[in-house]
């Protein structure tokens, strides 16, 4: 008969229930509240391979590898970690052909009452995207972006009620001619088609409301309503307030037809903790998506601009489509068709 103390009982428990924490986060698909319990995989990985640690220093040494070989598992199977790089291909850049064009769109959520709001304007100036996509863009944040409207005179910003505000999109480039950007969703979705040398590029941002029990959820099913009906060539980016491997993400992405274009990585924590603790133990919840035909370059993110989340930077291209070899008995010369949203 084993022999234990209060202090490896106490393990013991706290490892149970860790484990039943990160196991039940693998089934958000079945509960919304499973998917809440999901973002925090990593967290979780991370205390029950501590306590599992402790564990094996006591009697209870089978529950600790148990517990030890648990916390990896979990770990090895989360995409955008180190261990899960050895068993995948991690994040999906691909080289830019050398005659291709490359676009940068920088993701931000600028938080709605942001004390140093200059610091955008000095991160556009330095990363001098085509393309800007905002959230929380508040009463205060639509006076400060006024400075960029001469560099961006294609815009979409979006009206929300509430302090928080609606999201927004700037463009350097024109939009298609033809189409309208618009907003739905109570302004916390907007999508608008970009004209980028001839192609056609849907660009989307969203910014979801906290996972369950919050509006989350049925927030998702609408726009997924909105996502089916983007082209493979469209981008989607935003503060969805939900970890990439969770059940939230997935099916906006299954619905959107499109893929992660790279791990962002840890964006944001609570503004009480210091900005440098971020990258290390904040949550992944800004995230940028790619249809098909978007080659995504390279997904980084930027220096702290004065928000609880990270910018987010992507390089990409529109991919070009093969083209057949023209032969006599080709028509040559007709319009090609354009996609209009």
């Amino acid at each position: 008969m084993r022999r234990w103390t209060p202090i490896s009982l106490g393990l013991l428990v706290l490892a149970t229930g860790l484990s039943l924490a990160l196991s039940l986060g693998f089934f958000g698909r079945l509960h919304p509240a499973f998917d809440s319990i999901g973002h925090f995989r990593l967290h979780l990985a991370a205390l029950l391979g501590a306590s599992a640690t402790l564990l094996l220093m006591t009697r209870f040494r089978r529950e600790g590898v148990f517990a030890a070989v648990l916390a990896v598992a979990a770990t090895a199977v989360t995409p955008g970690t180190p261990i899960n790089g050895v068993f995948s291909a991690g994040a999906n850049a691909e080289p830019a052909d050398e005659d291709a064009p490359i676009y940068r769109l920088l993701q931000f959520n600028g938080r709605f009452d942001n004390p140093t709001p200059n610091a955008l304007l000095s991160l556009v100036g330095r990363t001098r995207p085509d393309v800007i996509t905002l959230q929380e863009v508040s009463e205060m944040w639509r006076g400060r972006l006024a400075p960029l409207n001469a560099a961006y005179p294609h815009q979409i910003v979006c009206k929300a009620h509430g302090a928080l505000g609606g999201v927004a999109i700037l463009s350097r480039r024109p939009f298609l001619e033809g189409t309208e950007p618009g907003c739905i969703d109570d302004g916390m979705f907007a999508l608008a088609t970009l004209d980028l040398g001839g192609e056609a590029v849907q660009v989307a941002t969203a910014h979801l409301f906290w996972p369950w029990p919050f509006e989350q959820p049925p927030q998702v099913e609408l726009l997924n309503r909105a996502l089916g009906g983007l082209s493979p060539a469209a981008i989607l980016t935003g503060d969805f307030n939900a970890a990439r491997w969770s059940h939230a993400v997935r099916s906006m992405a299954a619905a959107a037809r499109m893929r992660d274009a790279g791990p962002v990585g840890p964006s944001w924590t609570p503004r009480r903790l210091p900005h440098t603790l971020r990258p290390w133990i904040g949550l992944g919840i800004d995230h940028v998506l790619a249809g098909e035909q978007i080659v995504s370059h390279r997904v980084e993110r930027q220096d702290d601009a004065g928000s609880d989340h990270l910018p987010v930077l992507l390089e990409f291209s529109p991919r070009r489509r093969p083209t057949a070899p023209v032969r006599q008995t080709d028509v040559v010369g007709a319009p090609a068709a354009r996609f209009t949203s």
